[in-house]
């Protein structure tokens, strides 16, 4: 109960975050299932709005799955770094963690890992679970919500703008460093540049031109920060 009451603030953001979802993925091509499918076994919002809008460019099916995949690779160091606090738990235990693990349990299960050391394993998996059915089950069910409402509005209504301003409002608060800056706006450049290729193949390496900039001016930020 304690971790689904502390989680109730991330739906403030999160509710209109899936039902814009669901309209977006409608206005795509999508239909009702296709839009649950991804909310249900895919349950990553970043990686799903990544998806759609590389659909939508009619980028090649293995470009949408790479992207993905790259979107998610922070899923890994999440879960390199829960090991600790939840080794001994059952492989449908894991199971479950590895389905619900999104930033917003990840976050707040850690947070309380770190501040009560001594908590039991059972009490660990039962507040990671209270935060993942606090978060998981509203974003499908707004999911849900938004592709019923996308199917209702008119044609000639159009929400193409939704996309970008979607990912903006995601990306900017995260744009906090020099790298960070200079990553996203290499991307964009590389990404505007190589516009004209194939397959989508322009956003996957103007993506991968951004990571590698900003991976430079974070080197040499270290450096200077340790000369």
């Amino acid at each position: 109960m304690l971790a689904a009451v502390r989680s109730l603030p991330f739906l403030i953001v999160m509710i209109p975050f899936s039902v814009l979802f669901g309209v977006v993925a409608t206005e795509a091509g999508l239909d009702v299932a296709q839009v649950m499918g991804f909310s249900v076994l895919v349950l990553a919002g970043a990686s799903q709005f990544t998806a759609v809008q590389l659909l939508s460019d009619n980028a090649s099916v293995a470009i949408v799955i790479l992207s993905c995949l790259a979107v998610n690779l922070r899923m890994a160091m999440y879960s390199a770094s829960l090991v600790p606090w939840l080794r001994g738990a059952t492989g449908p235990q894991k199971a479950w963690i590895a389905y619900a693990l999104v930033d917003q349990s990840y976050a707040m299960s850690i947070q309380e890992y770190e501040a009560n050391p001594r908590m039991a394993l059972p009490q660990r998996l039962a507040f990671f679970a209270g935060v993942a059915v606090t978060v998981c089950v509203p974003w499908m069910v707004g999911s849900a919500l938004g592709a019923t409402a996308g199917r209702a509005i008119p044609d000639d209504i159009a929400l193409d703008f939704a996309m970008p301003i979607t990912f903006l409002a995601m990306i900017a608060p995260m744009l906090r460093t020099p790298a960070h800056l200079v990553a996203c706006f290499v991307a964009i450049a590389g990404s505007l540049a190589l516009a004209d290729l194939p397959s989508g193949m322009g956003l996957l390496i103007g993506a991968v031109l951004g990571m590698a900039a900003g991976a430079a001016v974070e080197s040499r930020t270290g450096e200077r920060s340790r000369a």
